[in-house]
């Protein structure tokens, strides 16, 4: 995960700019840049993935188009080769092929070209011409603002690289492009594209060819790459087609609660099936507390759920950078959002099941892969996520929803019989329930939440909350926390976040008070 920060003036010394691109200065340890190039600032920490030289810094700079980009483009061979005969490549780097991109096809057309997790910002000197764009499950974060004196539109990485600097700091847009003063969507992944009629032996071995060729693509790497693995069915999935297609032991880690950690047992299962070389590390109480803070920082979301399903991964992941010399992390988030959380069994009809999924998946930025990059980049390494991935999203979607609902006892069943025959997993993983990411580490880690929450609070504070943040208002003493760390560093900027994420509370059995799968009357074995 690399981290930029443009501002569309020269207005800043860059000593001051250089402060504000210091607060995304752990997306990128390798090398920092920071100048002005046709009159606008640019900064990048850069984390070395493609080419480790210093070939691959950015800026890229050509025919008076300047561009960074926080990305991986899986088809930049492909590109490269079209690009070939026009434009002479000086780097191994995959982002080099933007701008000669975009100069042959304009910004629209070489954002639809891109099979990538990006982020990035272009300006055209000719033109006069300040562009950015997003990629459309917005893996990779990007925030835009306008500065203090020009009100010159700006963009960064993190929402905390504009706040010292911008006004009005929001979320940009995933699937989106700027165009010199314009918001456009290229791409609504979660817009069905084509509606599938496949039976399901078809929709089985689809999915499991597609799901096989996301992992492939994001092997692509000159950095050395680690594999969080749960002992769930996404995660062990992910683990499982990459140790098959590089035939030779992968590195995988989990994390769970000293005393009770659920899912470890299950971990350790999937590393020995699959020959994994596998890491447990054992999170204790004072680290849940003592990383709380650091973790709404990095996270920069109030959000109950998000908090809690953070953690875990934070802690992973800063052992990870200590302990390794990985810089890469693949990831199984994305699959709930597509087949179904344990709340979406209780959706009434297939159309309710597809209208939540859609949401979901418009919604991810703000929640699980927010989660995601944040845990991964806050500790100097990148995330990758199969299941994100383009042409697997766009055939999941468009399967009969019905096919996906929990008619068969078992969640995400379609996902499980598309690899039962495969031997990629043995069949008591394969199709075992997992507990929610949160409570997976362990049930006393929420529980220890709640109880510094207690201590802290009294229900009158609950009752007061309303009057002091009408905005996504704290409900429970935890979510109180949360919010008033939220606001010690970021005072006033709730609105990054739409609301807190819950069971759909429409559904029979969804109207809960919390977020956690354990409250659902169909948890049953879950991490057990």
């Amino acid at each position: 995960m690399c981290g930029f920060l443009v501002v569309g003036s020269d207005e800043y010394s860059l000593e001051t700019f250089t402060r504000s691109l210091d607060n995304t200065a752990h997306r990128g340890p390798d090398n920092q840049d920071a100048s002005i190039k046709e009159g606008v600032t640019w900064g990048f920490n850069r984390l070395s993935i493609m080419d480790l030289s210093s070939n691959g810094n950015q800026p890229f700079v050509y025919e008076n188009c300047v561009v960074v980009c926080n990305g991986e483009i899986y088809n930049y061979p492909a590109i490269k080769k079209i690009l070939s005969s026009e434009y002479n490549f000086k780097s191994g780097s995959d982002c080099e092929v933007l701008i000669p991109l975009y100069l042959k096809y304009g910004i629209e057309t070489a954002c639809k070209f891109l099979d990538s997790e990006f982020a990035m910002v272009m300006y055209d000197a000719k033109n006069k011409k300040m562009m950015a764009a997003r990629d459309p499950m917005g893996i990779r974060p990007m925030f835009y603002g306008y500065s203090k004196k020009d009100k010159k539109i700006c963009f960064s990485s993190e929402a905390k690289g504009l706040i010292d600097i911008c006004d009005g700091v929001m979320p940009f847009p995933p699937g989106h492009y700027y165009d010199d003063g314009k918001f456009v969507c290229y791409n609504d992944i979660s817009e069905i594209k084509l509606v599938s009629d496949d039976e399901m032996d078809v929709i089985g071995q689809k999915l499991k060819k597609k799901l096989e060729t996301a992992v492939e693509k994001r092997l692509q790497s000159d950095a050395p790459i680690g594999y969080l693995l749960s002992g769930g069915l996404d995660s062990s999935l992910v683990c499982a087609i990459a140790a098959k297609l590089l035939k030779k032991p992968i590195r995988t880690f989990a994390i769970g609660m000293e005393k009770d950690p659920i899912d470890l047992k299950y971990a350790q299962q999937v590393a020995d099936y699959i020959g994994s070389d596998h890491t447990e590390v054992i999170m204790t109480k004072e680290d849940v507390l003592g990383s709380l803070r650091e973790v709404i920082y990095h996270l920069e979301s109030w959000d109950i759920t998000t908090i809690r399903a953070s953690i875990g991964m934070y802690l992973l992941c800063k052992y990870i950078h200590k302990n390794t010399n990985l810089k890469v992390i693949m990831t199984g988030e994305v699959s709930d959002e597509i087949f179904g959380y344990k709340y979406t069994d209780f959706a009434p009809n297939p159309d309710a099941f597809q209208r939540e999924s859609q949401k979901r998946l418009k919604e991810l930025y703000m929640y699980d892969v927010l989660r995601a990059d944040r845990c991964i980049s806050a500790n100097a390494l990148e995330g990758r996520v199969p299941f994100a991935d383009l042409d697997f999203v766009d055939y999941s979607m468009s399967i009969d929803p019905a096919k996906k609902m929990n008619t068969y006892n078992k969640g995400k069943y379609i996902l499980r019989y598309a690899f039962k025959d495969s031997k990629y997993l043995p069949e008591e993983i394969l199709f075992r329930e997992k507990a929610a990411f949160s409570d997976a580490v362990g049930h006393s880690m929420v529980d220890y939440l709640k109880e510094y929450a207690e201590n802290k609070y009294t229900e009158e504070d609950v009752k007061n909350a309303k009057d002091k943040y009408p905005y996504g208002t704290p409900f429970t003493k935890e979510s109180l926390l949360y919010r008033d760390i939220f606001e010690e560093f970021y005072k006033g900027k709730a609105e990054w976040i739409k609301d807190f994420w819950m069971p759909n509370k429409e559904w029979v059995g969804c109207d809960v008070t919390d977020p956690s799968a354990r409250v659902l009357k169909n948890y049953g074995d879950s991490g057990k």
